[in-house]
């Protein structure tokens, strides 16, 4: 008779998925944070979940946060199994590359925050520009073809700069007792805020929906500090563009329009999770802390709407800078049909007389060729005038 197969729940599908073993505690590495809030003043003794869990259930109150850095599929079936995780939530957390969203389950929320860094890589002397990829990291392409950057000029090197918008993610489990937040990202920290929280112990004492909404207004507040970055870098573009022999080519625009776009894919998408827990129902959200959500909210729109301002600036910069290369395009073709139209006249008057035909008069006369010379002088330095009376020259 076959042995009984093993029964696997959703949870250790997960870790075997990811080539985990089977769940045991968090690794000391990914565990970031580890507390117990008991009328809003962390409580001693509570270095893992397990233990914290215990110290709220013993004293009646109080929350858990938890904070991860990047864990595995095992790293988080641990905690599924402690908290009650959803596993569809869990996956997520994993998994990472996630829109910005929320998502409601019977004792918990699952909220997808996107944090955004920006940083100024000057690549005038390299010959190349980077790109942030999805995580934040880089790579690099090459120039565009026909652009060499040697001159070690400082106004160029600034011109030729490419700033670069790095994203990483932030995920948020809410419980009635427990929120436990799993950072992606190494810009995505949160240095500062718990000890910011924990200097307020009668906003802690409202529950972990408090440290909710410390997280989205911390997160918030980098979009505008980024935004006003990308307003002087915007500033510097629209400058840089209508200065006359400045170094600004349409890719370094649409390079910038891919940044804002990678911005718009990071805030735009908030405005909704956010707009759910000014506006729903959740007991997991105090009305007490419900409105704190709405300022939230504002912010982000506002940094929405700059946002777009941003992308409008670019497409009507890139459509001048357009408009102006035709302009000398067309200056060009004028310059060149000009000087072959005054180069016709002594092809002309050359190619007939290098017919040889007998019966040709001037061949014979004694001043035929300085008058031939002479005739395309004149003819040419007429046409000359005419062409640069007309401004073509």
């Amino acid at each position: 008779m076959p042995a009984p197969r093993p029964e696997w729940t959703p949870l250790d599908l997960l870790a075997r998925k990811h080539g985990d073993a089977a769940p045991t505690e968090p690794r000391p590495g990914t565990v970031v944070g580890c507390e117990a809030y008991i009328d809003g003043v962390p409580h001693p003794g509570c270095a893992t979940p397990e233990a914290a869990r215990q110290a709220i259930a013993e004293a009646g109150s109080g929350f858990v946060w938890i904070g991860l850095h990047e864990p595995t599929g095992a790293d988080m079936q641990h905690l599924a199994e402690v908290f009650d995780l959803h596993e569809l939530a869990v996956e997520d957390a994993v998994h990472a590359y996630q829109r910005p969203k929320l998502d409601a389950y019977r004792h918990s929320l699952f909220m997808v925050l996107k944090t955004v860094a920006h940083v100024d890589h000057a690549t005038g002397l390299l010959g190349s520009t980077e790109v942030g990829d999805r995580r934040g990291a880089l790579r690099h392409r090459p120039a565009p073809v026909g652009h060499t950057y040697a001159e070690a000029d400082p106004a160029r090197t600034k011109a030729n700069s490419v700033e670069i918008v790095q994203t990483g993610e932030i995920m948020v489990f809410l419980g009635a007792d427990f929120i436990i937040t799993v950072r992606h990202g190494d810009h995505s920290s949160l240095i500062g805020l718990r000890q910011e929280l924990e200097s307020r112990p009668e906003h802690l004492q409202l529950g972990p929906a408090v440290v909710l909404h410390g997280i989205t207004d911390r997160i918030v507040d980098e979009y505008f500090a980024v935004a006003e970055q990308i307003e002087q870098d915007m500033d510097d573009l629209e400058t840089a563009v209508f200065s006359p022999g400045a170094p600004v080519s349409v890719e370094r625009i649409y390079s910038f329009k891919r940044e804002i776009m990678e911005l718009r894919r990071a805030v735009v998408p908030l405005a909704l999770p956010l707009r759910t827990l000014t506006n729903g129902s959740s007991p997991l959200v105090p009305d007490e802390v419900r409105r704190y959500f709405r300022d939230v909210e504002d912010h982000v729109l506002h940094v929405s709407e700059q946002i777009g301002s941003f992308d409008e600036l670019l497409t009507n910069l890139a459509n001048a800078l357009l408009a102006e290369v035709g302009a000398r395009q067309n200056e060009d073709m004028r310059k060149i049909s000009s000087w072959a139209a005054i180069a016709v006249v002594p092809t002309a008057i050359a190619g007939i007389y290098g017919m040889n035909f007998d019966d040709m008069p001037e061949l014979h006369w004694q001043y035929g060729y300085p008058a031939v010379l002479l005739l395309m002088f004149c003819l040419c330095f007429g046409i000359h005038r005419l062409l640069r009376r007309r401004g073509w020259l």
